[in-house]
């Protein structure tokens, strides 16, 4: 397994975990994260807060792998993105390019893509 799939998996079970410290252990204060077409997510305090509102809100988080593609520190994954809230599954199919730092074994920047206006019409209902 390379270093980067190990990554990408630890990053995966600390979100299927709910818990937000652990889903922060996978990044720097250097990190971004991008929900294109949004401004970046940057470093430790802004990653965590755009996770953090749909973590509190959300009973299970599960982000199912479709497919994957990896170079030494990158990688391209489509997946689908599911939360339970309120008892209901929202679920979102997402195309993420991943930069990874393998010195660290952490996430450097993430590259988002996603249809927001059907994540924002499933997500009505839940008033986030």
């Amino acid at each position: 397994m390379s270093k980067s799939t190990e990554i990408l998996e630890t990053f995966l079970a600390s979100m299927q975990s709910c818990d937000i410290d652990k889903v922060m252990g996978s990044f720097t204060n250097d990190s971004l994260w991008q929900n294109v077409p949004h401004l970046p997510a940057k470093g430790l305090i802004e990653i965590r807060t755009m996770f953090e509102t749909i973590m509190r809100r959300s009973s299970k988080i599960q982000w199912d792998v479709v497919s994957a593609s990896f170079n030494k520190d990158q990688a391209w994954i489509e997946r689908v993105d599911r939360f339970w809230i309120d008892g209901t599954e929202y679920a979102v199919k997402c195309n993420g390019v991943f930069d990874f730092d393998s010195s660290t074994s952490t996430i450097q920047s993430v590259r988002d893509y996603v249809d927001l206006g059907e994540w924002r019409s499933r997500l009505s209902q839940a008033q986030l």
